[in-house]
């Protein structure tokens, strides 16, 4: 199956914007001319945003989390996807990966092992001791994690599944590990979930040298896109 490309250029509505796309495209697709288009690929690179998941959002303390992550500079959004509260910014790449399919719910612990695969793949061609299994006490933890060296998160993926097909959204942290603790910090301590912030990191704590830029291009060959990127739809 064809994966088309979609602009990473940042959305007119930022955060909000960038997590309310994946459902869209389940949805509707691409729309334009572009109905038959099945798979849909958006790597890109966001302005300071805390997700959210829509268990977060019970949690007694959602409230103060949203508003100490807001004060520390990263927009609150509620994502579509599972798991629990992942941060990311401009030194993160973000891979938002669509499928449209009837038969979605068949194969979601076989996808969580394919793009866990995949990632760490990638992370070692770029010179990372990249390994796959959730570090003790990280942030939204996962079996499908892709760590460094067995010590630090560096790739965490969510999935949602619907009746028209699954969204698999994925986060490398490339650069910039203090600045994504200090609001996991704080919000895990509101939301009253165990975390250890010493899991927190980022490739450049490891591998000098690695860039946003190699990382993303490093990903958009190992999932086989060529070609020009097609606009992003708006909503």
């Amino acid at each position: 199956m064809t994966v088309v490309l979609l602009a990473g250029d940042p959305l007119p509505g930022g955060p909000a914007d960038d997590v309310a796309l994946g459902p869209l495209l389940l949805r509707d697709g691409l729309g334009g001319g572009f109905g038959e288009v099945r798979e849909m690929l958006r790597i890109h690179s966001p302005e300071p945003t805390a997700a959210f998941s829509r268990r977060d959002t019970l949690r007694p303390g959602y409230p103060a989390a949203a508003e100490a992550v807001r004060r520390l500079g990263f927009t609150p959004v509620v994502r579509p996807q599972g798991g629990s509260l992942a941060t990311y910014h401009r030194g993160s790449v973000v891979i938002d990966h669509v499928c449209r399919t009837p038969d979605a719910s068949s194969g979601t612990l076989a996808r969580f092992r394919r793009f866990a695969a995949l990632h760490a793949e990638v992370l070692t061609g770029l010179g990372v001791d990249a390994r796959i299994g959730a570090v003790p006490g990280e942030y939204c933890p996962g079996e499908y994690s892709v760590n460094s060296g067995g010590v630090r998160k560096l790739v965490g993926s969510a999935q949602r599944v619907t009746r028209d097909g699954w969204l698999f959204s994925s986060i490398v942290q490339v650069t910039g590990a203090a600045v994504l603790r200090a609001p996991l910090t704080v919000a895990y301590g509101d939301l009253g979930y165990d975390f250890d912030p010493a899991t927190v990191g980022t490739i450049e704590d490891t591998t000098a040298g690695v860039t946003v830029e190699a990382v993303t291009a490093a990903l958009l060959d190992a999932y086989g896109v060529t070609g020009p990127a097609l606009p992003t739809p708006r909503r």
